[in-house]
């Protein structure tokens, strides 16, 4: 088994049909596949073998992609990076993955500091480094090679972790990871290759990489690539290129809900899906009554190489995360481990053919993740009697005050059914009496319109028992924001209380307990 063998198939079935778009550029599956060669056989006069690392910190490209899938070929591992990574990171991941090739792009070098520091790093492939990309695939006189048999547990691709909570782990992804991810993306969805996919979010991540672009081409679709999110050049590529299936997180629908005329903006757009971060009800609910498409949904992180559960062509459910995928199972279990009853909330935790091997060199990481051979996710979720999954929070999210627990999730459900309300995020402050506090961060939807706070505080106690209300309101032009879109509420913690005492800063105060 060879994840790449799903680029060698789709050029045999597909070789004139275009697997990628980038700008006025087509380039046919074929072509894709022979470029992906020629990677492959320049690695090899490189020295690269079976098992070595080999790392991306590049932007979206075309040329990620065909390095991406000569890796695989040759049988080593793809450690893909980010591109927000700064030297002190960069070099801390590059430390623990130890990559023998670097592919990456001149404006990227600076961070790589004094080379003589790692020494088994043998080659930078951009065009101030070592050797260009262009050098390396003009060099190889092939470009017929077929990808290396692989057994299904080798590792294929180690993905960092975000490290909101702490230093980035490496989550090592097999062949049969995300060979099952990929397959569970497209039975779901039914993607053809008749689709054309939109991918603006960063491959290193497991979305970009796994639920986009390797589904993409295991189905024989095309994907038109894009470096980045900009909103003006999404509208123009969701028309030009006539786009089907549109990905993008919360904050991404967020925007497009601001557009006028959204619905003939989306032109050819069949199906929309989000990931990175659970979607507010009410704004699925807002998109559905604007564009007449539901936005689909999965539950699934970087470990379990996506997909886990699905929501869904036949019976979508506004909430909800769906029902578990093909040959995956879900359980919901106390602290101690014990499964619990149908309808209690408890731990999500996960088994398959799509759960990690195990975090890169840290046992003690991967041991404490699973309970035997069940992934513990770290998310606090509950399934009704139609076996559909709701996710209640992230455990480490949870906020104790008055010796209460509140979870921010079901105060931002509630915030999100407020026109004036464009984004927010709950999260606790320390506080003397109680603790924590529970407090709401809050991204007006019009800035020149002030919110009616006493207003808002009497709508919430019609819904949330008064130990959820939350007793300081902080009004934001912006929510921090990962490059998965996720709001890292840890971040944003500190930010706040490194502002509290500053009153020229861009926060407003709402009333305070």
């Amino acid at each position: 088994m060879n994840i790449a063998r799903n680029l060698e198939r789709s050029a045999f079935f597909f070789p004139h049909r275009p697997a990628v778009i980038e700008g006025s550029k087509e380039i046919s599956f074929r072509q894709f596949n022979q470029e992906a060669n020629r990677v492959a056989a320049g690695l090899i006069d490189l020295g690269v073998q079976k098992g070595d690392h080999v790392a991306l910190y590049a932007t979206n490209s075309y040329a990620w992609l065909a390095f991406y899938f000569g890796t695989l070929k040759v049988g080593a591992v793809a450690v893909t990076l980010s591109t927000a990574l700064q030297k002190t990171e960069l070099n801390r991941l590059l430390d623990d993955a130890r990559p023998k090739i670097l592919f990456t792009v001149d404006e990227k070098l600076d961070a790589l500091g004094d080379r003589q520091d790692r020494p088994y790093l043998a080659k930078v492939i951009c065009p101030a480094g070592d050797i260009s990309y262009q050098k390396l695939i003009e060099n190889t006189g092939t470009s017929s090679l077929k990808a290396l048999e692989m057994e299904r547990r080798d590792v294929a691709a180690i993905l960092y972790t975000g490290g909101t909570t702490g230093i980035p782990k490496g989550v090592m992804l097999t062949h049969e990871n995300i060979m099952a991810s990929a397959h569970n993306v497209c039975h779901f969805e039914r993607s053809s290759h008749q689709d054309r996919f939109l991918c603006f979010l960063p491959l290193n991540h497991v979305f970009g990489q796994i639920h986009i672009t390797n589904s993409m081409i295991y189905a024989g679709g095309s994907v038109v690539m894009q470096p980045s999110f900009d909103l003006d050049r999404v509208v123009d590529a969701i028309k030009r290129c006539r786009i089907t299936k549109f990905y993008a997180v919360p904050t991404i629908y967020v925007r497009l809900l601001q557009l006028k005329g959204l619905k003939e903006k989306l032109g050819s757009v069949t199906y929309c899906f989000s990931a990175a971060a659970s979607m507010a009800a009410e704004l699925i609910r807002e998109w559905k009554a604007r564009t007449r498409l539901n936005i689909h949904e999965s539950y699934g992180m970087t470990e379990t190489a996506a997909m886990v559960t699905y929501n869904h062509y036949l019976r979508h459910v506004a909430g909800s995360v769906g029902t578990p995928v093909n040959i995956t199972e879900v359980q919901i279990r106390d602290p101690q481990g014990a499964v619990l009853e149908l309808g209690t909330q408890g731990e999500i935790c996960v088994r398959g053919p799509n759960i990690m091997k195990g975090y890169l060199n840290n046992p003690a990481e991967t041991r404490a993740a699973f309970w035997d051979d069940w992934l513990r996710s770290g998310d606090l979720g509950t399934f009704d009697e139609d076996g559909y999954l709701y996710i209640v929070d992230r455990i480490k999210d949870m906020i104790i005050t008055g010796g209460e627990n509140v979870y921010p999730r079901e105060i931002e459900e509630v915030l999100y059914q407020r026109s004036e309300i464009q984004e927010c995020s709950v999260i606790g402050l320390p506080d003397e009496e109680y603790g924590e506090r529970v407090t709401a961060c809050i991204v007006p939807k019009h800035k020149d319109a002030p919110l009616d706070l006493p207003e808002l505080k009497i709508f919430l106690k019609t819904h949330l028992a008064s130990f959820k209300i939350p007793k300081e309101f902080i009004i934001l032009e912006e929510l921090p924001k990962l490059n998965t879109g996720k709001t890292p509420k840890r971040v944003l913690k500190k930010q706040v209380m490194e502002k509290t005492k500053d009153y020229s800063s861009p926060f407003t105060y709402g009333e305070k307990k």
